[in-house]
């Protein structure tokens, strides 16, 4: 059992929580036991996984089923490498994803996310999770969003992360023009504005790309004539507007709804 948290081993872990660290190493770090479960489906990703001893009585048959190395910490080191206040008694280190968007475009895609500038982590889990849970085929990050593998966005995706292709670092502009290339429609989902489409009067049974903007501000004007159609969601109550992670489920969910029709 690993007991000092001061320890290089522990040291170098609990560095992949940081940016620039896992950027180096090409490494990433899972928390918990459900996105551990959905890890083992993607078997070539794990590399490592570090349990307490209460956490490896609790879940003997999912650690079991393991194929890589488990080192047993002690609480007190499980609290170093993990980034919150009561970790949930396992952390894996995986490797990170490469999906390039021609393999993307190759594939056929009928729903596709793409986060712009999208900044919280956990609204970008959120969407992500989201997005495999209608079905999309890949999500895309662009350039100035969000680091996908931020510890707390990889725990809010509850393992979506190891489920549908993931593009990252995309420019915004080549990459939507390659995708209306490919004949996907464009649209981007926004609360107002000019040339607003509502929800209910679009064509979405066609494959398309929902493209959902900062949380704060939305989208700029360059980043808005990129996309074939604005899209606006009706509001019936008296609600001002929706979150993002709210808007972009309703957007997937009547899109797999309609082409699944």
């Amino acid at each position: 059992m690993i007991t000092d948290p001061k320890s290089s081993k522990v040291r170098g872990v609990a560095k992949l929580n940081k940016k620039d660290a896992r950027s180096e190493t090409g490494l990433f770090l899972l928390e918990g036991p459900q996105g551990l479960k959905e890890a083992i489906a993607r078997p070539e990703l794990l590399v490592e996984v570090f349990v307490t001893a209460e956490a490896q009585e609790r879940y003997q048959d999912l650690i079991s089923n393991l194929d890589v190395p488990v080192q047993l910490v002690s609480e007190s080191v499980m609290k170093v490498l993990s980034d919150t206040s009561t970790p949930q008694g396992t952390l894996a280190v995986c490797r990170q994803l490469d999906v390039s968007l021609d393999s993307v475009i190759s594939a056929k895609p009928k729903l596709i996310a793409l986060l712009a500038n999208v900044r919280d982590p956990g609204n970008a889990g959120t969407v992500l999770r989201a997005a495999d849970a209608a079905g999309a085929d890949a999500v895309i990050f662009s350039q100035n969003s969000v680091d996908l593998y931020n510890t707390k966005l990889v725990r809010s995706t509850t393992g979506s992360i190891f489920h549908l292709p993931v593009v990252l670092g995309a420019d915004l502009a080549s990459t939507i023009a390659s995708l209306k290339q490919a004949d996907l429609q464009v649209f981007a989902a926004t609360a107002g504005g000019d040339l607003i489409t509502e929800l209910d009067s679009v064509e979405l049974r066609k494959p398309t790309v929902w493209m959902m903007g900062n949380e704060a501000w939305g989208f700029d004007d360059e980043t808005l004539d990129l996309a074939d159609r604005q899209v606006a969601l009706p509001i019936y109550g008296r609600a001002e507007s929706l979150n993002l992670a709210t808007a972009a489920s309703v957007c997937f969910y009547v899109t797999a709804m309609a082409q699944n029709s």
